[in-house]
């Protein structure tokens, strides 16, 4: 059997320097906002490029609380409308929902999948004051497109780049520092994935960054002095720890993933399944390698029964879902006839060749 994921062996490389981390953690009796964490934040913000970064719980927290920070700064207001891709993960609605902020939901490019730009133009109203760019399935979107359209429109830039660590620009940028703010997510199965739940933000604005701070530790910048209604977002020390080991292997692990996806796509060749757009470029880390197929249950079926797993990001449209329910009549076709069609294949930095060589062979095969 070829495992979508194989976490287990993905971490198993780390796992001495895991163990004598480990045990330094155990005898510094410091266990929240130590030095691992200090170090990761410092670290992360080099890899990024920006002057900032700020551990959290996990992705979804730091996307609220960029944006819980920019209310507190009062560059945005309770009911402010927000520009998402309609085919994202739910977690970067509900960032926008929890926050009292209002979604409006933007169809995708055709070919990469990420949020149109023109589309965006076509969305924009007084009440729109955000664009959130998702960098869906490891790709970044059109950034350029996007920052000078909000630059003329005097509005703000998110991105939710928890898919895209290590993405980057011709000029070299990454994501994270392609806006005003950044969320990550560092859940397991990320391309930098801790061993249980984890996030950061990245920014290059000071205000914004020392709000974000206080916000995600109670509301309070020094120990039972609360200048904020804060909360307990604060990425753990141990998580920090594993992710600081993890970092230094990023840029490897995304070749390798980059290595795999260009032999699926030279390789494969079946009319019945449409890959994935690639230029070839390092503006995709290929999180997923998401194929469109027509009949989507028989091809599962079918590479089932030859021992290939897969899965679906995402089977069902935020719009569509019970607790968007005032949303269901959107007229989305672009995004439902992706979430109709989409099939992740295995893709991993430990997957070995003769793995990559069956997978392809199968669906030649199909």
């Amino acid at each position: 059997m070829i495992k979508f994921l194989d976490l287990h062996k993905v971490n198993k490389r780390f796992e001495s320097e895991f163990q004598e981390k480990f045990q330094k953690f155990l005898d510094s009796g410091h266990y929240i906002l130590g030095k691992e964490v200090k170090k990761f934040e410092t670290n992360f913000a080099d890899y990024c490029g920006t002057k900032y970064c700020i551990g959290t719980s996990n992705g979804l927290d730091a996307l609220t609380l960029i944006f819980k920070a920019y209310l507190e700064l009062g560059k945005l207001k309770t009911g402010d409308h927000v520009l998402i891709p309609a085919n994202t993960f739910f977690a970067s609605v509900l960032s926008v929902i929890n926050s009292g902020l209002i979604p409006v939901f933007v169809e995708p490019e055709k070919d990469t999948f990420n949020i149109s730009i023109q589309e965006i133009e076509k969305s924009l109203t007084s009440n729109v004051k955000v664009i959130m760019a998702v960098h869906l399935y490891g790709q970044l979107a059109n950034m350029e497109a996007i920052n000078t359209f909000a630059n003329k429109h005097d509005l703000l830039v998110i991105e939710d780049a928890a898919q895209a660590h290590g993405a980057k620009t011709n000029s070299g940028k990454k994501a994270g520092n392609l806006s005003h703010a950044a969320a990550f997510s560092f859940y397991p199965s990320k391309n930098l994935g801790a061993l249980g739940d984890g996030g950061a933000i990245t920014t290059n604005d000071a205000l914004l960054a020392e709000t974000i701070n206080k916000l995600h530790n109670y509301g309070s910048e020094k120990k039972y002095e609360h200048s904020l209604i804060g909360n307990n977002h604060r990425l753990d020390e141990i998580q920090a720890m594993f992710l600081n080991i993890k970092l230094s292997y990023l840029d490897a692990d995304n070749l390798k993933r980059q290595e795999i996806a260009k032999r699926y796509i030279s390789e494969m060749n079946n009319d019945k399944v449409k890959l994935p757009f690639y230029n070839k470029s390092q503006n995709h880390v290929f999180h997923l390698f998401v194929v469109c197929v027509k009949d989507r249950d028989s091809f599962i079926s079918y590479l089932k029964k030859q021992e290939i797993e897969t899965l679906i990001h995402y089977p069902i449209p935020p719009h569509k879902q019970v607790a968007l329910h005032k949303y269901k009549d959107l007229s989305l076709p672009i995004t439902e006839d992706i979430h109709n069609t989409v099939v992740s294949l295995p893709i991993s930095p430990v997957m070995n060749p003769n793995e990559v060589t069956q997978i392809i062979n199968t669906i030649n095969a199909y």
